[in-house]
């Protein structure tokens, strides 16, 4: 965002590449702790979150976290998981990325492939 508005050059860009599994079941984006550190992403707020297996707990949500995945890319907000090693990335990253999921072949596919597609009602 700041490189857009002239306030950061690209070379000061912090950027990480990191393993994620797609659930769709999940909402958000969760990065490591130790990712979000390192990019230095600004914190929101503190949000609950509850866990598949039921358990709640309480994590840093963040801001800006640019995502690229497959040549689509999007600002999302995410939250942070002190124990993960690989990020998450839930329904709402593939919403604004506009991907579904094939599960029969376990993979994302482009609702368009030539565009990110808008919904409008």
């Amino acid at each position: 965002m700041q490189v857009e508005l002239g306030q950061l050059s690209h070379d000061k860009v912090r950027r990480v590449r990191i393993q994620g599994v797609i659930d769709p079941g999940a909402t958000r984006l969760v990065l490591p702790s130790a990712v979000v550190k390192q990019l230095g992403l600004p914190l929101i707020e503190k949000i609950p979150v509850r866990y598949a297996d039921g358990r709640k707990a309480r994590r840093d949500l963040v801001n800006y976290a640019r995502v690229e995945l497959q040549g689509r890319r999007g600002l999302v907000d995410a939250s942070a998981e002190p124990k993960r090693k690989t990020a998450l990335i839930g329904a709402f990253v593939l919403e604004v990325l506009d991907f579904l999921v094939d599960c029969r072949k376990q993979k994302l596919v482009p609702r368009d492939p030539k565009h990110i597609m808008a919904e409008i009602e």
